[in-house]
């Protein structure tokens, strides 16, 4: 009985020990706990979070934390919010996790008196993943000669015309964020087993700077491939880049090649209509 005695001591002095010296090491606060009330939806990390209104989807929120255990950050990484009295608070971030597992947010939990924890961030990852998820429009390719016929050894020119930016609004986390992509690369597979990229979206003929010769006759299926670059901001704020590049594959054309001999005839005329 009296080793058990000792052993209940010797436990009680060590957690009364540990539990000062957590308070004193600012590595480890136990306000944390208070911060936990703050957290959307719950009471505890990885409780359940308010669903998004516009997706349906439940968000869980785990502390973001350095090597440490599930309740307990050894190594802790600060933010800073700006409170309703307009004061900075230090606080607590949290990660948002998707039901599939994936961080996709950040929100800052504080102690400021009555205040809500912050929206969920928006990042550009969750930029990047609605980015490509869009649909963006394939770019309309035109050839010269017109007709769908042009000649073996023949300057035959490709373009386009759609190169403007285009806009697009999506709700992310309850928020608005809008993406501009802008046709900035253009793959032209010719459709002879060859392909060329350019800056460029081409020209009519003459002066345009996309031009084609095929070495030999036959049917070729030419088409071309359009690389969007974007920018987004979040509920009309600053625009910032997306750090990636999303490619819309264009549908082939038909196209004859065919072989032709010189002739004198009178006129003028011009094969590029």
């Amino acid at each position: 009985m009296r080793r058990v005695l000792w052993a209940i001591a010797a436990a009680a002095l060590i957690t009364s020990l540990w539990a000062k010296a957590a308070w004193a090491d600012e590595t480890i606060s136990w306000e944390e706990y208070a911060y936990e009330s703050q957290v959307p939806g719950g009471t505890t990390p990885g409780s359940q979070g308010a669903s998004d209104a516009d997706t349906g989807q439940s968000y869980t929120y785990e502390e973001t934390c350095g090597v440490g255990g599930q309740y307990v950050c050894y190594d802790p990484q600060p933010c800073v919010e700006v409170g309703a009295d307009g004061e900075n608070y230090v606080g607590v971030p949290y990660d948002v996790i998707a039901p599939d597992g994936e961080v996709v947010g950040q929100t800052c939990v504080t102690d400021a008196p009555g205040e809500p924890a912050a929206p969920p961030q928006v990042t550009p990852g969750m930029v990047v993943r609605a980015f490509k998820a869009l649909a963006w429009p394939a770019s309309e390719l035109t050839i010269q000669p017109p007709r769908g016929r042009t000649a073996v050894n023949f300057d035959t020119y490709f373009f386009t015309e759609d190169t403007a930016p285009i806009t697009r609004e999506v709700r992310l986390l309850g928020q608005r964020v809008t993406i501009e992509a802008t046709p900035s690369e253009f793959t032209w597979q010719w459709g002879d087993t060859t392909v060329e990229t350019t800056a460029s979206p081409g020209g009519p003929h003459p002066r345009g700077d996309v031009v084609h010769q095929y070495r030999s006759k036959g049917q070729v299926a030419p088409s071309l491939d359009t690389t969007y670059t974007g920018r987004y901001r979040v509920n009309g704020g600053p625009w910032a880049p997306i750090p990636d590049t999303h490619t819309v594959p264009g549908p082939a054309e038909a196209l004859e090649v065919v072989e032709v001999r010189p002739t004198l005839v009178g006129g003028t005329g011009s094969a590029y209509g």
